[in-house]
């Protein structure tokens, strides 16, 4: 075999390995990283109607505690339908893209207000946990909005949008199950002039 030729078989193994790879790295963004456009102004001021978005689609991977213990019979340290989060658990403030209960095929943008198992209730406007206020700067202007008390369900999410006078939230349909949770919101790319990254750390 000619030296040409075999310059040429080394040419195609690069170029499809390149090839390869490069669709592994696609392939891999595409289920990890999301595209998200704003449609409506519930979330204002932090986010706008049209503004894009990337959304972490791993950041709340779990799995099922229950069929860890299944499938190793000689622990039983989680009671069942608990959750195991290997990269972060949902905190509170985390603006989060999910699938509205009432319809799967809509997304909807809201922020974390309540955790599983805490008490959320509403007076006048001003958002309590378990009795206690919960300080809410990035929200412009509270309204005069009441809510009895609700326990968030377990593996369950309470959420609400910065803009309370314009968001349909968890104030009328409930809460949101881990399993409706898209992902975390990172940042905001566009418009470019508001480029920022988003996402608080509280827990």
């Amino acid at each position: 075999m000619n030296e040409s030729l075999l310059r040429f078989r080394d040419f195609i193994g690069d170029l499809l390995e390149t090839v390869a790879i490069a669709l592994l790295i696609f392939v891999v963004l595409h289920s990890s990283i999301g595209n998200y456009r704003v449609e409506k102004s519930s979330m204002e001021n932090t986010l706008l109607p049209r503004d894009r978005l990337v959304v972490d689609r791993l950041a709340y991977f779990h799995l099922d505690a229950g069929q860890i213990d299944n499938s190793i019979p000689v622990f039983d340290v989680w009671d069942e339908g608990r959750l195991f989060f290997p990269i972060r658990t949902p905190k509170r403030e985390d603006i989060v893209v999910f699938n509205f209960p009432n319809d799967p095929n809509r997304d909807f943008v809201k922020r974390i207000i309540g955790l599983p198992g805490e008490m959320v209730s509403i007076k006048n406007g001003e958002v309590f946990i378990d009795g206690l206020g919960l300080d809410e700067p990035y929200i412009s202007a509270k309204d005069s909005d009441n809510m009895k008390p609700i326990l968030v369900p377990q593996n369950s999410y309470f959420v609400l949008g910065d803009n309370r006078h314009a968001s349909s939230d968890s104030r009328h349909w409930g809460s949101v199950s881990i399993d409706q949770i898209v992902g975390k919101v990172l940042m905001r790319y566009w418009p470019i002039s508001q480029f920022s990254l988003l996402g608080a750390e509280k827990t």
